[in-house]
């Protein structure tokens, strides 16, 4: 089982959504189990949960686990694939993000776009690895800041654009022979607060 896969097919984004099958993705994560043992967890018939086992499977999002006789009955064990799933723009393909439409670099819109466009092209560089028996090369850097002021906010943003651009001139050869070019997105946001909306949503963060 994958930690977390992407999705990029929409009628398997389609089927994913749906209240029930989400329900028993979450159940399969946890561990293998039959339409029987499913059925009194989310509370439906073992039939109506074999079938939407079946539109899971055929979909890429559970897989046979094993098999096991009960009775007269052979049960199959699904699991679910990945522990988590993130849907891909490729999935709304005609209205995905772009942020070459648009650069604003203090744009939350925009930042949005670029985290969409980050998913899409690491999923289909997950897929292609997999499909080409390959490991994917792949960095990143996760962390939290606490500034005292917007005034130091906006001085930590001038300083890291300068860092980073004079990374890029350093190393950058675009007229390398067999070189391969790299895409570079950093990221600053308020952390979310702890808490929620009544619709389930995180609590908004204040500006400074």
């Amino acid at each position: 089982m994958q930690d977390v896969t992407v999705i990029e097919d929409p009628e398997a984004a389609a089927v994913s959504l749906d209240p029930i099958r989400a329900r028993l993705l979450a159940e399969l994560a946890a561990g293998p189990a039959s339409a029987a043992m499913l059925a009194g967890k989310v509370g439906l018939p073992r039939q109506k949960v074999n079938y939407h086992l079946k539109t899971l499977e055929r979909h890429g999002l559970v897989e046979l686990a094993g098999e096991r006789r009960k009775g007269n009955v052979t049960e199959r064990l699904m699991r679910a694939t990945a522990a988590s799933y993130v849907i891909s723009p490729l999935a709304l393909a005609a209205v995905q993000p772009d942020p070459d439409r648009f650069r604003d670099q203090l744009s939350a819109r925009w930042l949005l776009a670029l985290g969409a466009r980050l998913v899409r092209d690491v999923g289909s560089l997950i897929t292609g690895a997999e499909k080409a028996r390959k490991r994917l090369a792949t960095y990143a850097l996760d962390g939290e800041v606490r500034f005292a002021s917007a005034a130091d906010r906006a001085a930590f943003i001038q300083e890291l654009t300068a860092g980073v651009t004079a990374l890029i001139r350093t190393y950058d050869t675009p007229d390398a022979e067999g070189g391969r070019d790299h895409r570079i997105v950093v990221a600053v946001h308020p952390t979310l607060k702890p808490g929620a909306t009544a619709e389930g949503r995180p609590a908004p963060a204040l500006d400074q």
